[in-house]
Formats: structure tokens, C-alpha cells, sequence
């Protein structure tokens, strides 16, 4: 897949299946809460962080094509600006 084609939207949605298939178990852990899981969409390959450009900056030293999507571990948003992060998971 080339993934250097794909729209905004259809980079959502490939990191969002890849995360809710494969991913979301692995992470989704009571210390876990509140972190950002950034996903390489081409590769599968992902990294927990409190910070999410760390977890970039990891991911861009793997593969510098990499095409990547952060998602808040357990909360509907990944940021917020002025409103409110919903908890989806407890």
C-alpha cells in the first residue's frame, strides 16, 4: 500500500483499525490511561508516550516515510482545545 497517497481520512481510519484489531489490547492498561499511542499506518509498528512527539520522533527513526496517527489511550480525542476529553474506557 502506499501509503504516502492516502488522505488525512484514510490515514484516521487505518490507524484506527490497526488500533482497535491489534494494538488497543496490548495497550490499553491502567497506566496506560491518558498516554498517546502513536502508529506508523504502513508498518504497524507503534509507540507509547506521555509526549506524543517522543513517540514520533522514535517512529521517524525506524522508517523517515512513516505515516503517523496519534491516538489518546482510553479517551475519545486525542487533544482538546477548549473543550472537554471523554473517557471511553475505564
Amino acid at each position: 500500500m502506499e501509503t504516502l497517497l492516502l488522505s488525512y481520512e484514510e490515514v484516521g481510519k487505518i490507524a484506527e483499525q490497526l488500533y482497535q484489531d491489534s494494538i488497543r489490547a496490548i495497550v490499553e492498561t491502567p497506566e496506560n490511561i491518558g498516554k498517546m499511542v502513536v502508529i506508523d499506518i504502513g508498518t504497524g509498528d507503534y509507540s507509547v508516550s506521555k509526549d506524543p512527539l517522543e513517540a514520533a520522533n522514535y517512529l521517524y527513526e525506524k522508517n523517515h516515510l512513516a505515516r503517523l496517527f496519534g491516538i489518546r489511550i482510553g479517551y475519545n480525542v486525542a487533544v482538546s482545545f477548549g473543550g472537554t476529553m471523554e473517557r471511553v474506557s475505564e
